[in-house]
């Protein structure tokens, strides 16, 4: 249920119009949004192509990307749409129209957005962890888990989909090693997160309990 939208505070550097700009979080059943509660324009790992960006389809690019931020999503897709029929190499501009599509609540687009990018390249970590996203958001743990996985193992550092691999591991599949692990992950490469820190103390604790329960169990 879409029931909780984040207003932009930070952003990471631009690359390579490798540009994801995430608007709206899905907040999860428990205490964990989805998405960190702030707005981020993500970057994939680096790219030979970066270099060859060129300057007017950078500035294209920025102006889709701040009207989808005023939350315009409509003229958004138009200029996601157009940027496309120019430039048709970047995959970031499709994971951002199944961003917007699924603030339309539109899955079946956002699933054709996310194949789209995923066609250009089947690595691109914002791609798949948008695909985790649409997964986990239907219910489908273990695939969205599988989509998360292959983003950090393709782009280690790449903060949201441990985030969400830290959401899904705690709320859904009750694995808090794993989520521990992730959280930690995300913030020794966001760093200063007081809310996420909040939580590894509180997994720190809960995990802690548990093995003193099965040493005396055992």
């Amino acid at each position: 249920m879409w029931s909780r939208h984040f207003t932009d505070r930070a952003t990471l550097r631009l690359a390579l119009l490798g540009l994801v700009l995430a608007v709206s979080g899905c907040a999860s059943s428990g205490s964990r949004p989805e998405q960190p509660d702030r707005a981020r324009s993500e970057q994939a790992a680096a790219d030979p192509r970066a270099a060859e960006v060129p300057p007017e389809a950078l500035e294209m690019y920025e102006q889709a990307v701040a009207v989808m931020a005023s939350g315009d999503f409509l003229e958004a897709e138009l200029r996601f749409k157009e940027f496309l029929l120019q430039y048709t190499g970047y995959p970031g501009a499709h994971v951002n129209l199944a961003i917007i599509y699924v603030n339309y609540s539109n899955d079946e687009r956002a699933m054709e957005a996310i194949d789209a990018a995923l066609a250009i390249d089947p690595d691109y970590a914002p791609a798949l962890n948008q695909l985790g996203m649409l997964h986990r958001r239907n219910g489908n743990f273990l695939e969205a888990e599988a989509a998360y996985m292959k983003a950090v193992t393709v782009s280690p550092d790449y903060a949201l989909a441990h985030y969400n691999l830290g959401v899904l591991n705690e709320l859904y599949l009750q694995r808090l090693d794993s989520a521990l692990h992730h959280f930690e992950r995300y913030q020794e490469i966001v760093g200063g997160d007081e809310q996420v820190q909040k939580w590894i103390t509180d997994l720190q604790r809960r995990v802690a309990a548990s093995q003193r329960t099965a040493n005396i169990s055992e």
